[in-house]
């Protein structure tokens, strides 16, 4: 990712030379869409460090480069939305959607937009694309951000059969099952929500989050010994997890 020169002057980023750069040899100029992905590829790098300068430079270069490409745009989608200028990120989680509509991955990042700024039903029908889509590798992931952007809305009955579903799918999917057992204890339904972590739990399987909704569960029935038995196993399983430091005063409260 650092930028530097070559025998004829023209820049170059590490390994990837830039459009319109001959080498000292005669070598062939890189086309528009080559240099488009090397520039895709350090913008994304500069935004997982956190660079958004250079994301910016790196990527606005890369769509003046290649204006459909499909990950150019997500990419400006999530720069723009990190620095808080919503319409122009809109604008290009958009143009990556229409440009890829094949792709789970970028009808995923674009839902997540869309549900983080109240634009629910839209968000939920591009969850419900990338669950639909049969090259997406976690349509179970997919259901459960839809259910999440429901609840969100305060649309807790709604997020039930996409949760449902993402148990179906997938019975080990922790938040899935944690989302649905905190739904039912929400409303009430505390049989329900024991039902759930049980069948996870008799898996064999745990995790932090399921024994800890498990644990809440318990209290709400006045089931102590339950949630005494679930709230040592989070401690002795998954001791540094945020979990095992809450159940404490979880207990502390109740007791």
């Amino acid at each position: 990712m650092i930028r530097s020169r070559v025998a004829a002057g023209c820049l170059a980023a590490a390994s990837l030379l830039l459009a319109g750069c001959v080498n000292s040899t005669g070598g062939r100029t890189l086309d528009a869409k080559e240099a488009a992905r090397a520039n895709l590829q350090l913008g994304a790098a500069y935004l997982r460090q956190g660079n958004l300068s250079l994301a910016k430079e790196k990527l606005e270069r890369a769509e003046k480069q290649d204006d459909r490409n499909a990950e150019v745009h997500s990419a400006l989608g999530i720069l723009y939305e990190r620095l808080d200028r919503k319409s122009e990120a809109e604008k290009h989680y958009a143009a990556s959607r229409r440009l890829a509509p094949e792709s789970g991955e970028i009808a995923n990042t674009y839902a997540v937009f869309l549900c983080s700024n109240g634009k629910t039903d839209a968000g939920v029908k591009e969850f419900e694309a990338a669950a639909r889509n049969p090259l997406y590798a976690t349509p179970w992931a997919a259901l459960t951000n839809a259910a999440v952007c429901l609840r969100s809305a305060k649309r807790d009955e709604e997020a039930v059969p996409y949760l449902q579903q993402a148990i179906q799918i997938r019975p080990i999917f922790s938040s899935a099952v944690t989302e649905l057992a905190d739904l039912q204890l929400d409303a009430g339904r505390q049989a329900e929500a024991t039902e759930t972590v049980n069948k996870y739990l008799a898996i064999g399987l745990a995790s932090p989050d399921v024994l800890f909704v498990g644990v809440r569960i318990a209290q709400a029935r006045g089931d102590s010994a339950t949630a005494n038995l679930l709230a040592r196993r989070l401690v002795r399983d998954f001791p540094k997890s945020e979990q095992a430091r809450a159940v404490a005063q979880l207990l502390n409260e109740k007791g």
